[in-house]
């Protein structure tokens, strides 16, 4: 909020804000900080003003700085006011009856009494606590030395006093100050300092950040995220008493700046709000942001030097990313997004009460000490609905789309009024900036180096293979990293509503790849293209390898008439919600409506799925499956014995073993890729060996990652590299003895790694 420029020093006033009223007090221009902890002035005209408006939530003094009181600390004063009023008027604590019963020489120095009480109430309610205390151990004395009426009396006023110091001794502010009485002092303020800290916001965002750590919390780890010299933030996970979820506490630059630094910002901050980008500026985001990030710099260089204040290369630069971040960015999430460990970013309705959450790689789900405001929310959702060209309003209360900014990559996810009743609320999907690997699976026990041959194996064999799971089971990851496994020969063209998918990563690694983006299921109209016109148009656009995001509609019925014509001959991949191969099919084939004799089309079908703790506190993605769909069935694929398990999950190894098919040969799809390789048909044991060599090369990479400490090893140029590498080195042996046998191509793979890890270390 901004008060006008006229607007009295000290004058306040209540907003209804995202479901809160919020008390707004002017404090520019003030000579002393807004400090209801350290300023006895501060917190009695907070307290009056509370008494006018006891429906407040929330506080927030309006300085060079915005100083934000929460709902924990409003309500600290809340009591204390109400008490107050209780004591004046229902209580009627100095009127001549409450005072006095018989003797009238008693009234003015108990008058006296509570009149100093009073007065301190406001200013010190602990101080005017000990007050009340002194004034009751007087009481008794003087009750014990008098006799007749006037003992009477004294024993009225002492039975007052005590029923008055019960409701002040119950009032939760002295209930909370009271482990720290030892050592105090009347007077003193320190012991308020622990109960009201100030979420400090700087005046060229809304967004809360609670900058103070939480009182008796453990840290259990701390880090930095950073893109560059000059923007850097800090993050502490905290275990706090008493709750499970463990904190996560950010400090970003904007937490640290000067007051001169959050004055020039503020400055800046109004020119720049007067020059927005316009609707279509924001189709091309990066172009946008490089121009502003020089905009932002010339005017804050400009600025400083006009109001006489030094600022260095360093902090121009930092200061320039911050404003444009909170500018035509989007504020502190983009700050979050930063951070590679987090996976999901959280921001639930009603948005300005509700602390951002965040799932970590690590920690799994934490609190955060970022509080979005509604202003900011409604900012961001008109960028994403700018971004995006979808509609955000009543008739389509949910949006789906992407973030892209520099490197990082996110799944954006909107939803308002009237399926959220509370408002605007965001879930955020932070995606890689480099696609994961099967090595990086491995290392991260997603699954076992025999999968991942398993998995090469069936790309290079060119099935088509369903990869299944609940939501953050880690589809889409595992979808992008057998990507990586398909030979970059081959053409690939991917289908999506929402842009998740590597597909600039492969490019980059010169992958032939056209990416098309369909309308989202959720969209009944649009000027985008329907994801079964969109599968249907890639068959036109010749032999290559198809990619779909996620299988989630009308457009399965495209997609599984395509496989089953053979108009695929490539590998045909894609993601779908389901816990098992029957769940896949139930989705398929009764809420898909896709003939239950198509879902033959499909060969392989993994299932992913997050497995928990015994205490339910944490969580692990893992590979839980990997079954073949038979092709004898006709009606009931579990009936009929129609899912044969190639791999399946042990909880007590944690990791997926190989089943007695497998072992055996019993693996229809497997045999049926082996009849088109000349020495494999009919000899299982050539098959199996070649599926063991490629896991042994994707474990050796892990252990060679390890032992070398370089985890580029893992990355995805290293993979298309290997790969590389194996095919050639495969094509070399089969020349020399027809096949391309383990205990040949493995030594010699393995020498070229070694030679690879050496020139890394030379670099």
């Amino acid at each position: 909020m901004e008060f006008e420029k006229d607007a009295k020093l000290y004058s306040h006033e209540v907003k209804r804000e995202g479901g809160e009223d919020i008390l707004y007090f002017n404090f520019n221009g003030s000579n002393y900080p807004p400090s209801v902890a350290d300023l006895p002035e501060v917190m009695e005209m907070t307290i009056d003003a509370l008494i006018e408006n006891p429906n407040v939530s929330r506080i927030m003094f309006v300085a060079d700085k915005n100083y934000n009181y929460g709902f924990k600390e409003t309500n600290y004063l809340l009591e204390i006011a109400s008490l107050y009023v209780f004591f004046l008027k229902q209580e009627e604590i100095l009127s001549h009856k409450r005072l006095v019963t018989f003797d009238e020489s008693f009234f003015q120095p108990r008058y006296n009494e509570l009149f100093s009480f009073l007065y301190l109430f406001k200013k010190d309610p602990v101080a005017s606590y000990y007050e009340l205390r002194k004034i009751l151990v007087n009481a008794r004395v003087t009750f014990q030395r008098l006799s007749g009426e006037s003992k009477i009396d004294q024993g009225n006023y002492l039975r007052f006093l005590e029923k008055i110091a019960g409701f002040v001794e119950n009032a939760k502010l002295v209930r909370d100050s009271a482990p720290y009485f030892s050592g105090y002092v009347q007077g003193e303020r320190e012991i308020y300092s622990r109960l009201f800290q100030p979420d400090i916001i700087p005046n060229f965002t809304f967004t809360r950040l609670v900058s103070g750590f939480p009182t008796e919390a453990e840290v259990v780890d701390q880090y930095e995220i950073s893109t560059d010299d000059f923007d850097i933030s800090n993050v502490t996970i905290m275990k706090r008493k008493n709750e499970s979820k463990l904190f996560y506490h950010l400090s970003p630059p904007e937490s640290l700046l000067t007051e001169e630094e959050n004055y020039l910002l503020n400055l800046a901050r109004v020119v720049l709000i007067e020059h927005q980008p316009k609707a279509e500026e924001f189709t091309n985001v990066e172009r946008i942001r490089k121009v502003f990030f020089n905009i932002s710099k010339d005017l804050i260089r400009d600025l400083a030097q006009a109001k006489n204040i030094k600022i260095d290369y360093v902090n121009l630069m930092k200061l320039s990313s911050i404003l444009v971040r909170h500018t035509i960015g989007f504020g502190l999430v983009e700050v979050l997004l930063k951070d590679k460990h987090l996976q999901d970013i959280s921001l639930n309705a009603p948005i300005s009460q509700t602390p951002v959450y965040v799932r970590h790689q690590d920690y799994d789900e934490c609190t955060t000490n970022v509080l979005p405001s509604r202003e900011d929310a409604d900012s961001w959702a008109a960028k994403f609905r700018m971004v995006s060209g979808r509609p955000l309003d009543e008739a389509n209360p949910i949006l789906d789309t992407q973030l892209e900014i520099d490197n990082i990559r996110a799944r954006i996810a909107i939803v308002q009024e009237p399926l959220s009743p509370e408002g605007l609320a965001y879930s955020i999907r932070r995606h890689r900036e480099s696609p994961w690997t099967l090595s990086l699976f491995i290392q991260n026990k997603m699954l076992n180096p025999l999968a991942a041959g398993l998995l090469s194996f069936l790309i290079d064999g060119a099935r088509t293979i369903l990869i299944a799971g609940t939501r953050s089971s880690g589809k889409t990851s595992l979808l992008g990293s057998l990507m990586l496994e398909i030979n970059p020969n081959s053409r690939i063209i991917t289908v999506e509503d929402s842009l998740e998918l590597p597909v600039e990563s492969l490019r980059a690694l010169n992958y032939d790849i056209l990416r098309m983006k369909v309308r989202s299921a959720l969209l009944k109209s649009g000027a985008e293209v329907s994801a079964d016109d969109g599968i249907r148009t890639s068959l036109r656009l010749g032999d290559s390898s198809l990619i779909v995001g996620e299988v989630r509609s009308v457009e399965a019925k495209a997609l599984y008439e395509a496989m089953r014509v053979g108009a695929l001959a490539n590998v045909v991949a894609g993601t779908i919600h389901g816990a098992s191969p029957y769940g896949v099919f139930d989705r398929v084939v009764n809420d898909l409506e896709v003939p239950a004799t198509s879902f033959k089309a499909t060969d392989i079908i993994a299932v992913a799925n997050p497995i928990k703790s015994a205490d339910g506190l944490y969580s692990w993605r893992r590979l839980l499956e990997i079954s073949e769909v038979k092709k004898h069935w006709k009606e009931d694929p579990v009936r009929e014995r129609g899912f044969s398990e190639l791999m399946k999950y042990n909880v007590e190894k944690d990791e997926l073993e190989a089943s007695d098919a497998l072992i055996n040969g019993e693996s229809d799809v497997i045999k049926d890729i082996a009849s088109k390789v000349k020495g494999w048909a009919g000899n299982w044991d050539a098959v199996y060996d070649n599926i063991l060599l490629r896991s042994k090369i994707k474990n050796e990479i892990v252990n060679a990652a390890k032992s070398s400490g370089n985890g580029e090893l893992l990355e995805a140029r290293f993979n298309v590299l290997s790969n590389h590498m194996f095919h050639k080195i495969s094509d070399e042996v089969i020349s020399e003895v027809g096949l391309p046998l383990g205990e040949r191509v493995f030594p010699k793979w393995q020498k070229w790694l070694n030679e690879e890890v050496k020139n890394f270390r030379a670099l």
